[in-house]
């Protein structure tokens, strides 16, 4: 390999992690074996150039974040992340396990319950949840779907074995990277490109849209769907409008929407027009006044109303965020088991319940071993890496835990994957994790081929959220067989012309937040 990759053997024995482009002795992969070819080619001055010349195209497309108060494009490695056919074949099998069985668990925990009464999981686990809403309990979905759309968050461990980091059935966000990453890079290294039976993400939306007309009320034969969002100053405003034109329909603000007899209907120049699909981009709590936040401007007055009259789908539904807490998840595996009859094809991280005494007390006297995170946070707020962390901070969480132990959950502190990533004047490994993301119209869940890879650009850090610091890649994965290999991304017509800000995806818009 080029000069770039000098003292790369190293980086690797000191984060002791499974590297996803080099094996032993720095053997390249053969998944990885066109990308060293084309970088071996390149000389600083070229990888320096694309990596500008990328970040330029963000810049000009409005996909950018806020960092510190400095608006920035948001950050692109120009080394993708490669998965081999068979690796995504367990990934894509057990990542739609998980959807059906988290869509299984939902619709039961708003109705029978048999999960509690047959001693699967505790009630109060359930009722304590923070997004567990009784306002919505009782009733089936027009359409029958709840988790239309998820993101799961995957890890590689040192083994290399794939995890299960956590589950996002509320408002999964960051597909709209993953497809203006695959345009990026199809231009920023197409000698690799170009050579590789790659798999394309360009299909998301129309499955996205296809869905979502599947699932609309019964007895409504050309549905309208509409892309609900908070408005311009939401984190993750340019994918909302990306996938409004992408698909084809109306991006709509809560003031565009009235609510009259139990329907919805969308303000228009022409009048108003019966809405039949709404894909929300906002959480629960702002969605309906009447319902939750009574002070919230940015949903629509009766629409849970609308909702439980089987008038109108809402995607994800209201009420998924049970099934993203944190101790919930650490049932997962239960839960798969209990609905499926099968054992998971991904298993979780290991997880300590501190609400659970025994593991407390263990908990407690390890903590600066352990990564302790609330059961309800997202975007990495809130959880602290103990040996990374000072006398003063564990001492504070030891007092969070004792006084609200059902809010957190620890585990171990897992040494993530690492993929070359370009730092200064040269290529060092860095730690990432992978978001897929599926759609699921209530017949089939179809997993986009690929996902969101985050990547932490500090070395030797953990934390791969871009609010703190990280940044993405483009997740190639590799088709069995060359006629699979798509034609190069076009450019999508988007309806908003003007530059568009992203804040980081984890950032909140007030209490509500795209994950």
């Amino acid at each position: 390999m080029s000069d770039l990759f000098e003292d790369y053997e190293r980086g690797i024995r000191r984060s002791g992690a499974f590297d996803e482009m080099f094996g032993p002795d720095m053997l390249t992969r053969d998944s990885y074996a066109d990308v060293a070819a084309a970088l071996d080619s390149l000389a600083l001055e070229d990888v320096t150039a694309r990596a500008d010349s990328m970040a330029r195209t963000f810049l000009d497309r409005g996909v950018t974040f806020d960092y510190a108060g400095e608006e920035r494009p948001f950050p692109l490695d120009i080394v993708p992340r490669v998965i081999p056919a068979d690796d995504w074949g367990v990934l894509e099998r057990g990542v739609a396990q998980r959807v059906k069985a988290l869509e299984a668990f939902l619709n039961d925990v708003y109705g029978r319950m048999a999960v509690v009464s047959d001693g699967v999981i505790p009630r109060q686990l359930i009722t304590t949840s923070a997004h567990f809403h009784r306002a919505v309990h009782g009733f089936e979905p027009a359409g029958g779907v709840r988790v239309h759309i998820s993101g799961i968050d995957v890890i590689r461990d040192a083994a290399g074995d794939f995890r299960v980091l956590e589950d996002n059935v509320r408002v999964p966000s960051g597909v709209s990277y993953v497809l203006e990453n695959r345009r990026a890079m199809a231009k920023g290294l197409p000698e690799a490109f170009g050579q590789q039976p790659i798999r394309a993400v360009e299909e998301y939306p129309r499955r996205l849209l296809s869905a979502l007309r599947k699932t609309a009320p019964s007895g409504v034969d050309d549905p309208t769907v509409v892309v609900l969002t908070p408005g311009v100053f939401n984190s993750a405003y340019f994918e909302h409008t990306l996938l409004a034109g992408l698909m084809g329909v109306q991006l709509v603000e809560g003031r565009d929407l009235i609510c009259r007899g139990n329907r919805v209907y969308m303000r228009t120049t022409d009048g108003e027009r019966r809405v039949d699909v709404i894909y929300k981009r906002l959480d629960d709590e702002f969605l309906d006044p009447l319902q939750f936040r009574s002070d919230s401007m940015l949903g629509c007055p009766g629409i849970v109303n609308a909702a439980r009259a089987g008038n109108v789908t809402i995607a994800n539904a209201v009420g998924n965020g049970v099934a993203d807490d944190k101790l919930v998840y650490s049932y997962v595996p239960d839960l798969i088991r209990y609905y499926l009859g099968e054992e998971p094809v991904i298993a979780n991280v290991d997880t300590f319940r501190l609400e659970e005494k025994e593991a407390r007390e263990h908990v407690l006297d390890r903590l600066d071993e352990l990564v302790v995170k609330p059961v309800d946070g997202s975007g990495g707020k809130g959880l602290v890496i103990g040996p990374d962390a000072s006398k003063d901070e564990l001492d504070a969480l030891r007092q969070r835990i004792l006084t609200d132990p059902r809010g957190w959950i620890a585990q171990p502190v897992l040494q993530l994957s690492t993929v070359p990533t370009l730092s200064g004047d040269k290529f060092g490994p860095r730690h990432v994790d992978l978001r897929p993301f599926a759609v699921n119209d209530g017949d089939d869940v179809w997993v986009l081929p690929g996902g969101l890879t985050r990547v932490a650009l500090k070395e030797g850090s953990l934390i791969v959220n871009s609010s703190q610091g990280g940044g993405s890649k483009d997740t190639w994965v590799l088709a069995e067989a060359p006629q699979d290999v798509p034609p190069l991304p076009s450019r999508p017509s988007i309806p908003v012309r003007q530059q568009v800000s992203v804040w980081p995806i984890e950032s909140n818009w007030q209490d509500g937040a795209d994950q």
